[in-house]
């Protein structure tokens, strides 16, 4: 069994569509073993618990960011995670913490790596600066994560267009439409590499 441990903090959109996979028995010999968040009230412990899946809030409150990944990595040590999935996930993992799990982390950046990508791109912001800056195009990365933000080796890239009547919010749709029939597909895909 490929066991995959889901680090969320926000609606778990994206954990949605495995879980969808999951039970359309698209996602064999995969097991969906733990998802962790720093938010107590992130929806993706919600959605998880919801469906029958193990949920853990890890209270980040008077832990440095080494301390708090500690405790996240021991959680999905002893879920015996084999891949590591970060979904909406608002913390920069620390070096130690990706040292743990060496190309075991992968990431879905909702831009086209390099462009837009780092440390204060995330959520709209992400596409604001898409619209802002006139793209004619954007989409979503999907990548490992190493020591450096968004700077992982890329997994794949898918694009959609960006027309002149797009908003935030429209972009942003499009684009986790890409991220919900690309995301579980990297997860088939590296598990069978496996």
């Amino acid at each position: 069994m490929f066991k995959i441990g889901v680090l969320a903090s926000t609606k778990g959109t994206d954990l949605q569509a495995i879980i969808d996979e999951m039970n359309a028995g698209k996602m064999e010999g995969i097991e969906l073993a733990v998802v962790v968040s720093n938010k107590e009230d992130a929806y993706a412990l919600e959605r998880a618990k919801s469906q029958g899946y193990k949920a853990i809030f890890v209270n980040p409150k008077d832990l440095t960011r080494e301390e708090f990944d500690e405790k996240v990595a021991g959680i999905l040590e002893e879920n015996k995670v084999d891949l590591v999935v970060l979904i909406g996930y608002m913390r920069i993992l620390s070096p130690n913490f990706v040292r743990k799990f060496p190309h075991k982390i992968i990431n879905v950046h909702p831009a086209l790596i390099p462009k837009f990508s780092g440390k204060n791109f995330f959520g709209s912001n992400v596409h604001s600066a898409v619209l802002a800056a006139g793209e004619k195009e954007t989409g979503m990365t999907i990548h490992y994560v190493d020591e450096e933000v968004d700077a992982g080796e890329i997994i794949l890239q898918k694009k959609c267009e960006v027309l002149p009547t797009d908003t935030p919010e429209t972009l942003k749709e499009k684009v986790q439409a890409l991220e919900k029939k690309w995301y579980p597909e990297i997860i088939r895909q590296l598990a069978k590499e496996k």
